[in-house]
């Protein structure tokens, strides 16, 4: 069984859909990420999505940790036509879509971006290709870790999309068999 140690991203300060877009994380609060380095398993390697919001974040509490090659499967949903739109903007430009997107998440998409369940296949494969090991660390995305938040509680997406994963947290999951060891834990 494989502990799968999610870690989001730091802060972005972005008020748009990020989705692909490659927007740097602030780093500077070194006190969280020493917490976050302290509560994390210290032999565990580390991967995380290719964007940089991530992979400085993964960088940051590496330490002596293996590092694992980035892996763009683990990036956040590709929002299409969405990056780097408000979402007051998305909603008045694509009422209905938007509105449906939120409140019916699984095969809806925006315009020249990826489904709930297209991401969640993405980052399924990701996973699934990586070694088995006791723990692995996962600097990821909101909705990456959504996603398998999902799929370890046994929930539907819109159910999934309640939960509040707030940057720099820990959802630790497992998935053989499948269960939620720690959510939106903030060390």
């Amino acid at each position: 069984m494989t502990r799968f140690w999610f870690v989001r991203h730091g802060p972005t300060h972005t008020r748009a859909f990020a989705g692909w877009r490659d927007i740097p994380a602030d780093l500077t609060d070194t006190a969280a990420l020493a917490r976050l380095d302290a509560h994390l398993p210290a032999q565990a390697p580390v991967i995380s999505s290719d964007l940089c919001r991530a992979t400085a974040t993964a960088d940051a509490i590496c330490k002596t940790r293996p590092r694992l090659p980035h892996d763009p499967d683990l990036r956040e949903f590709n929002f299409g036509d969405w990056e780097g739109l408000h979402f007051d903007e998305v909603s008045r430009r694509w009422p209905d879509l938007s509105r449906r997107y939120w409140e019916e998440p699984g095969q809806i998409a925006p315009p020249g971006g990826e489904s709930w369940h297209a991401a969640a296949d993405r980052v399924e494969r990701a996973l699934g290709r990586l070694p088995p090991l006791p723990d692995i660390i996962v600097v990821a995305h909101f909705g990456v870790i959504l996603t398998q938040y999902q799929r370890a509680a046994g929930l539907t997406p819109y159910q999934a999309l309640a939960q509040t994963i707030a940057n720099l947290s820990v959802t630790c999951l497992t998935f053989a068999p499948p269960g939620v060891l720690s959510v939106n834990h903030c060390p």
